[in-house]
């Protein structure tokens, strides 16, 4: 018993020597495996060691030391921490910036607000976190927590930074380095913006519709703003965000292209192409006069109805800027729309030739601009508008002196013509009807006051005095040198009664054409009545000495009762018929060049002549005619009816069509080449 329990103490302890031997294989056998696993990974962080190391190079100070740097380096890092979280917004705003701004304006404008106010916050922070940077790089250095080589490749980062930002030193490059910080947003924004302020100007802007040119009278004197007020408000508000950014010359200038294309379009309908006609272009005023009628009208709806609504357009929509700025925008909207060639117009004509009816043109222009006085004055008045200032009072100085110097001249020139000889016909002298009829205009109501005033200007510019009466005693000289004129070219026919058919011509003239005018009131009934009688008498002496001949030819003495029978009769019949005949014919060919241009007149003469010849005539005929008719050669004898005769005689002196050139006659001396030129068409007196 004893011996079986011994045996089996020793198998239970091989059983468990067995399983503590089994338990320490597996054991042995896990190890080795995991030390199979564990050997690459010893590998991997051997192999990171040297970058792990390079890593903690930098850092040589102790512990305390690093925990005094933690502190500073929080407070460096802050503040740059805020700058990059401003540009994270700065790029959130970029979708809305990028749209286009007449979906919602007033929202894309509030967005391009905040875009500058971070660019402001960058602008002003991004120095101060460089520097803060820069200041506990400089701490790392001088307490020798760091590498060098560290250190020095953080200097060089920063280095970048600060020149960098250093770049927006000037106005120029501040915008540049605004540029480089939202990457160009901002300036693709405000592009946008002046895109919008373009559209809405050309959307909104309209030519001022007319009917025709014919119809500027009707228009309203000032035309109302042509821009809705929304649109306005709208621009303004594009305005000011385009000023804040330095963009208001590049909206002004936009401004000013839409609408002074718009302005031009409307003076379009008006076909201004005259305006740019030179010197050279035309021989003198008359052959462009009525372009000159028209440009009055044309100036006056440019003005009151164009500049006029412009002009009050820039103050609506700049107003906010400043009296300078809108003045200055509107200044450049006339000269570019066409206020200047206007201008050049009415210097082109001062630069014509000078002639009589050049002074008529020249009072039409300054009535024209000084009826626009006030307005030009309001419109054109400030300092923007310098060049349209000196541009109209060179005109003015022009057309003053221009004006005086031919109304001057005009009492010489009339006295040179006395040198020319008088007309062939007997008619009446171009220089005559054409004086008589310009002097009348001169002080009628269209142009005395205006000559008046032109004149008194020309004298104050000289400090000389200009009666009141000055113009009309000018005026009544020149008359009275016409009738010198008279007399001289009277003297100067060979034939006397050319002589005295012209004098009946020129004296009724002047007495017709200046009985009843301002003219003939003052020379006074009794000069005007001598000229009448002048003229009765040079008609009776003209009658007299040639038709009063004819009706001797037709004598009937030796013809009573045919005595000495049939064949003496006929005989005396035949030659006092032939002579009668000779007679008229020679007379008739003589006076049938010569003209009496008044109808009145001319209907008298002629009925004057008719009465002393024909009544005559027919009663000759019907008492001896019959004695002729019969002959086989009665034609020869014979060559008038009563009825043609009387035609022929009707139908003397009348005027032939008026040729619109020079007064016949000698040209003025070499010495008056330069002075007003009488000889000159006078077309334009009507």
């Amino acid at each position: 018993m004893a011996e079986s329990t011994g045996v089996e103490r020793g198998i239970q302890s091989l059983l468990a020597a067995r399983k503590s031997l089994k338990s320490s294989l597996e054991k042995s056998k896990a190890i080795g495996l995991a030390l199979g696993k564990t050997g690459p990974r010893f590998d991997e962080i051997e192999q990171r060691l040297p970058s792990l190391e390079a890593a903690v190079r930098p850092i040589r100070a102790d512990r305390e030391a690093l925990g005094d740097v933690g502190g500073n380096i929080n407070r460096a890092v802050g503040p740059a921490a805020a700058v990059l979280k401003v540009f994270d917004c700065v790029h959130g705003l970029e979708q809305s910036l990028l749209s286009d701004p007449r979906k919602d304006l007033s929202g894309y404008l509030g967005v391009l607000k905040r875009l500058e106010e971070a660019l402001k916050f960058l602008g002003e922070n991004c120095g101060l976190a460089i520097q803060w940077l820069e200041d506990i790089v400089e701490y790392l250095g001088d307490h020798n927590v760091a590498d060098e080589k560290y250190l020095l490749n953080l200097k060089k980062s920063l280095s970048g930074l600060r020149e960098f930002h250093n770049d927006g030193g000037g106005a120029g490059e501040k915008e540049r380095s605004q540029l480089r910080l939202d990457g160009g947003l901002r300036d693709a924004a405000l592009d946008k913006l002046e895109s919008e302020f373009r559209r809405l100007l050309k959307d909104n802007s309209v030519p001022l519709p007319m009917a025709s040119p014919s119809s500027l009278g009707d228009q309203a004197c000032i035309a109302p703003s042509q821009l809705p007020v929304t649109v306005i408000h709208k621009l303004q508000a594009i305005l000011g965000r385009l000023r804040a950014n330095n963009r208001l010359d590049k909206c002004i200038s936009i401004y000013v292209e839409v609408r002074s294309l718009n302005v031009r379009a409307s003076l379009q309908a008006l076909d201004l192409d005259y305006l740019d006609i030179s010197v050279s272009e035309f021989n003198d005023v008359q052959s462009i006069e009525g372009y000159i009628a028209q440009w009055g009208n044309h100036l006056e709806f440019a003005v009151k109805h164009l500049f006029e609504a412009e002009f009050k357009l820039c103050n609506d929509v700049f107003e906010r800027l400043g009296l300078n700025v809108w003045m200055d925008c509107f200044s450049k909207i006339a000269a570019q729309a066409g206020m200047l060639a206007f201008l050049q117009f009415g210097k082109t004509v001062t630069d014509s030739k000078k002639d009589p009816i050049k002074l008529l043109k020249l009072l039409d222009i300054f009535t024209s601009l000084n009826k626009l006085r006030a307005d030009f004055n309001r419109l054109f008045g400030g300092a923007a508008c310098i060049e349209i200032q000196n541009f109209t009072r060179d005109l003015i100085k022009r057309i003053i002196d221009g004006a005086a110097e031919i109304f001057w001249e005009l009492l010489v020139q009339v006295e040179i013509q006395k040198q020319t000889p008088p007309p062939s016909d007997g008619g009446v002298p171009r220089l005559v009807s054409f004086v008589t009829d310009y002097c009348n205009k001169l002080i009628g109501d269209k142009y005395k006051s205006t000559l008046t005033q032109v004149l008194l200007i020309h004298k104050s510019w000289r400090s000389e005095r200009f009666q009141d009466n000055q113009l009309m005693v000018e005026v009544l000289r020149i008359i009275k040198a016409i009738e010198q004129n008279l007399d001289v070219w009277m003297k100067a026919y060979p034939d006397q009664t050319l002589a005295h058919f012209f004098g009946m011509n020129n004296h009724w003239h002047l007495y017709k054409n200046l009985k009843g005018t301002r003219i003939g009131d003052h020379l006074g009934d009794s000069w005007l009545k001598e000229h009448e009688q002048y003229k009765e008498y040079y008609a009776t002496v003209f009658l007299r000495d040639s038709w009063g001949k004819l009706p001797s030819h037709l004598s009937r003495e030796g013809l009573i009762l045919f005595s000495g029978g049939h064949a003496t009769a006929r005989d005396l019949v035949k030659k006092r018929l032939k002579a009668f005949n000779d007679a008229f014919d020679e007379m008739y060919k003589k006076q049938v060049t010569w003209v009496l241009p008044e109808k009145d007149l001319r209907d008298r003469v002629c009925q004057q002549i008719v009465q002393a010849i024909v009544p005559v005539y027919r009663s000759y005929m019907q008492n001896y005619g019959p004695l002729v008719e019969k002959d086989a050669s009665s034609s020869k004898y014979v060559r008038y009816t009563v009825v043609a005769l009387e035609k022929l005689l009707s139908s003397l002196y009348m005027p032939k069509p008026m040729r619109y050139g020079s007064f016949k006659g000698t040209p003025p001396s070499e010495k008056h080449k330069n002075d007003v030129d009488l000889r000159r068409t006078t077309s334009a007196v009507v």
